[in-house]
């Protein structure tokens, strides 16, 4: 994406723990993620992959292969906490008793098919009970769904919508979900200061992969100006939370430094994670 034009690498996310649509929209973002990062650098726009028709949507993780990236690979999401055993009756007793976490959950089931048919229409339906009780995770999934058409009408608006109620909950996948479609102009109309805007608030809740994007865009100087000092601290950030690109990069970046500006920019990056660290007041 960023840094090495020359390879088209398979793309691969670990498994997360989200559900079918979403492990699908999480792989879609990170590519055209890239894609659309990569068009603001003419240097290497003419070796950009090119992805052509939503209708070729239901190929899309396979399709998602082969995307440009800067170190040889994708970034990966950390691997999920392991949850505990579920309960597929009791559950479904407590979302029919209009429990906001019980639908969710139940949602889940149908989504990723555990312990039941897949079936995205029943999943959508507990999903929309969840979100309308303000549910913010269960509002992302549903806007998953939107824009992935699956169990309902592909509708981009409509996902960015349901994204957005998450995102003004301060619910971090919403914020990335919705910074994303400001990106790319999907559902909304297309604006890097919307997108910056919704990574930041995103990074500022510590979500891994919008602390590589804002690495990756202080050391390109996209949307912000250059800054290697704010570059290290976002990338270093989003390694320690497991996104193993981010280190790769930082390394390039730590290149160009005096120790000063590492001494500094680690700095940034420790009084960051205390902050995050701190229990709220």
């Amino acid at each position: 994406m960023f840094m090495n034009p020359e390879g088209f690498p398979k793309y691969h996310v670990k498994n997360n723990g989200l559900s079918g649509a979403g492990q699908t929209y999480n792989s879609l973002a990170l590519a055209r993620h890239r894609k659309f990062s990569d068009r603001q650098q003419p240097a290497i726009s003419n070796r950009l992959l090119k992805i052509t028709g939503f209708a070729k949507a239901c190929l899309f993780l396979g399709l998602a292969a082969w995307v440009l990236v800067s170190c040889g690979k994708a970034p990966e999401e950390p691997a999920p906490v392991a949850e505990l055993p579920i309960n597929p009756t009791e559950i479904k007793a407590k979302a029919e008793a209009d429990d906001a976490t019980a639908q969710l959950q139940y949602g889940k089931l149908y989504a990723n098919g555990d312990g039941v048919k897949r079936d995205y229409k029943v999943a959508a339906s507990y999903y929309r009970l969840s979100a309308d009780q303000g549910n913010a995770a269960a509002q992302v999934a549903l806007g998953e769904l939107f824009e992935a058409g699956q169990g309902v009408e592909h509708d981009f608006a409509e996902a960015a919508r349901w994204y957005r109620k998450a995102a003004e909950q301060g619910y971090p996948r919403g914020e990335y979900a919705l910074a994303l479609m400001y990106l790319m102009g999907t559902g909304v109309p297309k604006d890097d200061g919307e997108a910056l805007k919704w990574y930041r608030a995103a990074a500022d809740h510590g979500y891994p992969l919008a602390l590589f994007h804002l690495g990756v865009r202080y050391k390109n100087g996209q949307g912000v100006s250059p800054d290697p000092v704010e570059a290290f601290k976002w990338l270093s950030l989003a390694a320690d939370r497991g996104i193993t690109e981010a280190g790769e990069i930082r390394q390039e970046v730590q290149s160009r430094m005096t120790r000063a500006q590492v001494t500094e920019a680690k700095r940034r990056a420790a009084e960051f994670s205390a902050k995050l660290a701190a229990p709220a007041k």
